[in-house]
């Protein structure tokens, strides 16, 4: 089965900006952009889920529009980390000790003092990956750590204690990396 890891387009905001969880709109042109592209590769059958936050919602029915004979269905596992009271904030003003506490407990540290943990991510991404289908090709738009955390996934990690575990590589906005999966049951 083939996963199609798809990045929702640029966002409208400043370079540099924590919006994890933060319900920003892309910009247009850019989702229309990715869309077409998408539009054109992607097989028949295949089904597509997307994060509710309007960056990969827009993304969604862009493709959807080009492309009717696609089923779509929303999944709020795929939406991205909250970074609670970091969210909105440039990445340059929080503070080196509210960084270090998250690294000296990357996992488990509730991050931003409100928002997820990496554990509670890769548990929530790990729930959606589960219940992937054998068959029919499956369309995840979402966002980079989702779909990092979908790398780890497929690759057998689903347990994350250190921050050099995390994959540094990133789908760049309004591209997609595919993943053949050999499909078994879930670890109980």
């Amino acid at each position: 089965m083939t996963l199609w890891l798809v990045r929702h387009a640029q966002v409208l905001l400043a370079p540099g900006t924590c919006y994890g969880a933060l319900d920003v709109a892309a910009d247009p042109a850019a989702t229309q952009q990715s869309a077409t592209a998408l539009a054109a590769v992607l097989p028949a059958g295949a089904r597509i889920l997307t994060s509710p936050l309007q960056r990969c919602e827009q993304l969604a029915q862009a493709l959807i529009w080009l492309r009717p004979d696609l089923p779509l269905q929303t999944d709020a596992r795929l939406q991205e980390m909250n970074f609670g009271a970091w969210e909105g904030r440039r990445w340059s003003d929080i503070t080196r000790s509210d960084i270090d506490a998250w690294m000296a407990d990357f996992a488990g540290h509730t991050v931003g003092g409100h928002g997820e943990s990496v554990h509670a991510v890769m548990a929530r991404v790990a729930s959606a990956f589960d219940e992937l289908p054998a068959g029919p090709p499956t369309v995840w738009i979402t966002h980079a750590g989702i779909i990092r955390a979908a790398q780890l996934l497929a690759g057998g990690t689903r347990e994350v204690t250190r921050a050099d575990q995390w994959p540094l590589d990133a789908t760049a906005c309004g591209q997609w990396r595919t993943l053949e999966l050999s499909l078994s049951p879930p670890p109980q």
